[in-house]
């Protein structure tokens, strides 16, 4: 299948403000370089093991899962991983009126982003039969915040429920914490059932896979070598979650699967990626642009924003470079906004993200007799084209300001168009990291604060 993702750099081409055709031009080569790093060279070295102190981690082995996976899928099936996965989600769907997915960061993130998008809005709050008798999803252990959980322990409290734990190491707080919460109630509302109720997605060593072979879990899946944890969405940790809900995982790795064809084969002018990271690139070098700002046109993927958020920051965000990464949906938050993004500082690029299709039928302004809010003359308009022009209204009030836009446009917000867009904005972020000249993996910032955490909490002993 041929990827429908399409990115547009008509509103860079600002003279006083930002980028000419000529800079993007004299870029490519090096896009291309960073290009044959990260297909050629980086898998070379890992599949060689010799990997150079300064690659260290490379953690680029989400480049290949797609493919892989579903190569497998289509080899074996029955012995395949997508098939163990299958399998599982259909046995918490049976079992389960609610499963509880216990993860931070990218242990989570992606799993959020792939239920707000491909499934029904509210979906909680749905009946059995409109979920089509698969369990609710919550999320926790992603914070240490008391209240959610309480909240979350009552409302399973007379359900059937189970845990999906994800934690490569089984060693991060907020998880850890929370699956010892869980597990004291689950063991409380399903006696002797642990071992089928826990399914843990994590590494192959670690305190978590110690805790699943305590318990006799029966179902285990591994984080893969070589994937790190923002990177991992793809891999067992958002696709189990995912085909509990009953999105359809096959869709969403061929949709990954043609961006990386996408990307290994066309030329830098026509490639999704090395277009939105040239942009991306040039507009931090050349106008000092560091805040990016993901701008959404569609609710189902604010969340996706907030993955993207965490892959940018996590992945850059060192040795003081790397941009600063913002969430917007519209219009919403064009009401809270829009006026900063066209007066404020000029150190912004907003990045629209827009959809071709809706995936229900469209509502239309309905007529009223009497006309108070005036709204007759829009009468019969559907909601998208009241959407439409506010879409095309604020990118020419942009374009006006003298304001860069780069636009994301999507099929849909289904499976296959989330497949790509996930492995475009991975491959986009380790392209970038290389044109920077940083290391796009491993988070050694994060470390600070976890030691702090630990030795405070020692010290209160």
């Amino acid at each position: 299948m041929t990827s429908s993702l399409r990115v547009d750099l008509s509103g860079c081409w600002l003279d006083d403000y930002g980028l000419t055709r000529q800079q993007f031009l004299e870029l490519s080569s090096r896009l291309d370089e960073a290009r044959h790093e990260t297909v050629v060279t980086d898998e070379t070295l890992m599949q060689s093991g010799e990997i150079p102190d300064e690659k260290q981690p490379l953690d680029g082995r989400f480049y290949l899962l797609p493919e892989g996976l579903l190569k497998d899928y289509g080899e074996s099936r029955a012995t395949s991983e997508l098939q163990a996965i299958l399998s599982t989600a259909r046995h918490l769907q049976a079992t389960s009126d609610a499963v509880v997915v216990l993860g931070i960061g990218g242990s989570y993130m992606g799993t959020r982003a792939i239920m707000d998008s491909c499934c029904e809005p509210f979906f909680n709050e749905l009946d059995e039969g409109r979920r089509g008798g698969r369990p609710r999803v919550y999320f926790e252990g992603n914070s240490l915040d008391n209240d959610s959980v309480q909240a979350l322990l009552a409302r399973l409290q007379h359900q059937r429920w189970s845990i999906v734990v994800v934690s490569k190491s089984g060693g991060t707080l907020e998880t850890a914490v929370a699956l010892r919460v869980f597990l004291e109630a689950l063991e409380e509302r399903h006696a002797g059932e642990l071992a089928q109720r826990v399914v843990p997605v994590t590494g192959s060593d670690g305190k978590l896979d110690q805790l699943s072979q305590t318990i006799g879990c029966e179902h285990i899946f591994r984080v893969p070598e070589g994937v790190g944890g923002r990177f991992s969405v793809l891999s067992p940790v958002g696709l189990l979650p995912a085909a509990c809900l009953g999105v359809d995982i096959v869709k969403m790795l061929e949709g990954a699967a043609a961006m990386n064809k996408q990307f290994r084969e066309t030329p830098v002018a026509e490639n999704p990626v090395l277009q939105y990271v040239g942009a991306a690139y040039l507009l931090e070098q050349h106008r000092g642009i560091d805040i990016r700002i993901l701008s959404v046109w569609a609710k189902a993927l604010e969340s996706a924003g907030l993955w993207y958020d965490q892959l940018l920051a996590e992945s850059l965000g060192k040795h003081e470079v790397g941009a600063t990464p913002v969430t917007a949906v519209n219009t919403r938050d064009l009401h809270s906004r829009a006026q900063q993004h066209q007066e404020g500082r000029r150190n912004k690029v907003i990045v629209n993200v827009t959809t071709r299709l809706t995936r229900s039928d469209r509502l239309t302004v309905p007529t009223r007799e009497q006309d108070p809010d005036e709204l007759n003359q829009l009468a019969g308009k559907p909601m998208t084209a009241l959407l439409e022009a506010a879409y095309q209204g604020t990118n020419k009030a942009l374009r006006d300001a003298g304001r860069p836009v780069i636009d994301i446009e999507l099929e849909s917000t289904d499976a296959f168009s989330l497949g790509q867009f996930f492995q475009m904005l991975m491959l986009s972020t380790v392209v970038e990291g290389r044109l920077l000249g940083i290391n796009p993996y491993g988070q050694p910032g994060v470390e600070a604060y976890k030691s702090n955490m630990k030795s405070i909490l020692e010290m209160e002993r």
